[in-house]
């Protein structure tokens, strides 16, 4: 019986109750009837499933191997297939219709530059760099005396140009004036004046000035960014496709917040998957490369305020965020003024859906970058030895996104909040707005004074500052109402009632109702559109706060005791890009309005309607109860028909 007891370590090796053993086997001592044991039967099948598989896919390893030795190959003559394909594409194209293909072709030939230089760099660039040694050598030793010769000439040329330039408009050069004094006023206020980099500060304006040039006055640059304007919203306008599924039509064509919010999501998705696809980050690159090179600044702050042209201010620093624990004060203060003087891409589609001038947006956007390094270099200059200094470039991480689809999700979910954000601060501030206006009525009204509002208020302190940037004396209130609301409130509610003043304008309305202004001029609608352009409230405070004292909590003195010269700095930049569009503005001529009344639908009003019944209302005299025309209005045989018509839509004293 003992020898049949069960113990625990029995149980542990295995043993089972003997009652319940089976018989031996009496195969298992011998070969069996097969002559073999069991154990070796097994290996002899996993053996000729192993032989089975490997002869299967041998193949697949063979293809495999092939692919790993001559991947280099392999990838070229893929890549060469594309672009025969792309090619034939692109003659197709061409041969088709070239005027239509003209934006093809532009976007084909920048891409050829680009890989052209990125070989040219690659293989030959250090050669050239030798050859160019010498030549550099004696270059430097000559600049000192050069520079004063190049700066004189820039500066005469400038002074010549403006002359020439605005002797039919004078009243242009304001503008310039305004520049100045805004450039004086920062100087006034830098922190060390002793330490400006003043080839930062030259430089940075000058691109500016040169961007304005090339947008505004010549003809390919008015082309190529109001085509990129019409782009966007050709672009912007897909939102509907979404937005119309799940809210209706109904509710998107009559309902703010169900029109323009969708766009920040649809557009926060774009630009995340242009991240995911490294798109923006080759562009902001180069883009920095250019400024760097040019005003002789950081990589860190650089690149920071090139990624604000494209996504907002607390957006741009996650680019440099490993670096900024070791950024000077100099270089935070740059940062901070870039977040403060651009505007996101998000919201610049929503601002673009209220009927702001895309082409303006976009090029103010691109104009506030090197305006905003120089001005931050000029408020507050680099006196600390920065460790980034004389560094070629820094590191970009690329996203943590898997795929593509993973990429649209994500830009789409974090524009959540942004959509919020704006939605619950408009619904704040117009409130407060509203409630402050309230206050001030009542105050006003103790000593009689009737329809004061916070409007009212900026109109007449921020006036001046209006029509130095260019307005008109009639529009100056109005611009420095909606600068004042900018600065206090935030430029959506801004842009918002500047979309109302342009859409009264557009649709033929009287310029002055009673005392109260309906609409201002489109030059006085470029200058604001430029002015407000920018993230510099005083509620921005906060957020840029907040956002950088999460990513370097360690220094939140440091970013607390920048930050009110970044704001003012900020407001000023926009300030500078108004007062450059209001100086290279042109005015637009008035078309042929005899023709445009041969045609016109006197039904509806509109801005040509308008004009052109105040250019019959100045040519028309009334004559012993009857009217005579002065201009292209004489011997006109249905000039007086117009003219009862202009007069069924504006009332003016001729018309009685």
């Amino acid at each position: 019986m003992e020898g049949n007891q069960i113990n625990l370590d029995s149980l542990e090796t295995g043993t089972d109750n003997p009652a319940f053993r089976s018989e031996e086997n009496p195969y298992e001592e011998c070969d069996g009837p097969h002559g073999e044991s069991k154990e070796e039967r097994t290996g002899e099948r996993k053996g000729r499933f192993s032989s089975y598989r490997r002869k299967v896919l041998q193949p697949a390893s063979k293809a495999k191997q092939f692919c790993k030795a001559h991947a280099k190959v392999l990838r070229r003559i893929v890549l060469a297939l594309l672009g025969v394909a792309y090619l034939c594409y692109f003659i197709a194209a061409c041969y088709l219709n070239f005027q239509r293909a003209l934006a093809l072709v532009v976007m084909t030939a920048v891409a050829v530059f680009f890989i052209c230089w990125s070989f040219f760099k690659k293989h030959c660039g250090a050669k050239v760099l030798l050859l160019l040694h010498p030549i550099g050598k004696c270059f430097q030793k000559l600049w000192p005396w050069l520079k004063w010769l190049l700066y004189g000439g820039l500066l005469g040329g400038l002074l010549a140009w403006l002359i020439l330039d605005n002797a039919k408009n004078p009243e242009q050069l304001i503008s310039f004036g305004g520049f100045c004094f805004l450039v004086l006023f920062l100087f006034a206020c830098s922190k060390h004046h002793g330490g400006v980099s003043w080839r930062a500060v030259f430089w940075g304006l000058g691109l500016e000035f040169l961007l304005g040039l090339f947008v505004i006055r010549t003809t390919p640059g008015t082309q190529a960014f109001q085509w990129l304007g019409d782009q966007i919203q050709y672009f912007l306008g897909y939102t509907k496709a979404g937005s119309s599924f799940v809210f209706g039509n109904e509710l998107i064509e009559e309902v703010f917040a169900f029109q323009s919010l969708p766009i920040i999501v649809f557009f926060s998705c774009v630009m995340s998957i242009l991240y995911y696809l490294g798109v923006m980050q080759w562009l902001i690159l180069k883009i920095s490369w250019i400024l760097q090179v040019s005003l002789g600044t950081t990589p860190t702050e650089t690149l920071s305020v090139a990624g604000n042209i494209f996504v907002g201010q607390t957006e741009a620093p996650l680019l440099i965020r490993p670096y900024l624990a070791d950024m000077t004060l100099s270089e935070i203060h740059a940062v901070m003024t870039g977040g403060f003087s651009t505007i996101a891409g998000s919201v610049m589609g929503a601002y673009i859906s209220f009927g702001i001038d895309a082409a303006s947006l976009i090029a103010a956007s691109v104009m506030a970058a090197p305006c905003a390094l120089a001005m931050s270099k000029l408020v507050y200059p680099e006196v600390e030895q920065s460790k980034f200094k004389g560094k070629a470039s820094i590191r970009l991480s690329s996203g943590e996104e898997q795929n593509i689809l993973e990429a649209a999700s994500n830009g789409a979910a974090a524009s959540v909040g942004l959509v919020a954000n704006i939605a619950a601060n408009l619904i704040a501030f117009l409130a407060v707005l509203e409630f402050i206006n309230a206050a001030l009525r009542w105050f006003g009204e103790m000593v009689d004074i009737e329809g004061l509002t916070f409007q009212v208020i900026c109109s007449y302190v921020l006036m001046p500052v209006a029509f130095l940037m260019g307005a008109d004396w009639a529009d100056s209130p109005v611009v420095a109402e909606l600068l004042g609301i900018k600065i206090f409130l935030n430029e959506f509610v801004a842009y918002q009632k500047l979309s109302t003043y342009k859409k009264n304008r557009l649709a033929g309305l009287e310029e002055w109702n009673g005392s109260q202004k309906q609409w201002i001029s489109e030059r006085a609608e470029s200058i604001t559109t430029f002015a407000l352009c920018g993230f510099a409230n005083l509620s921005s405070i906060g957020i840029m706060l907040g956002g950088l004292a999460s990513m370097v909590p360690q220094r939140k003195g440091d970013l607390a005791s920048v930050v009110l010269r970044a704001l003012l700095t900020g407001i000023c930049v926009s300030m500078l890009n108004a007062c450059l569009a209001g100086l290279l503005y042109v005015p637009k001529e008035v078309g042929d309005c005899v023709k445009f009344f041969s045609y016109a639908n006197f039904s509806s009003t509109s801005y040509t309607m308008y004009t052109c019944c105040n250019e019959l209302f100045a040519s028309s005299v009334l004559v012993n109860g009857t009217h005579s025309f002065t201009g292209p209005w004489t011997g006109q045989e249905q000039s007086e028909l117009w003219l009862a018509e202009c007069c069924g839509h504006y009332n003016r004293t001729i018309c009685t």
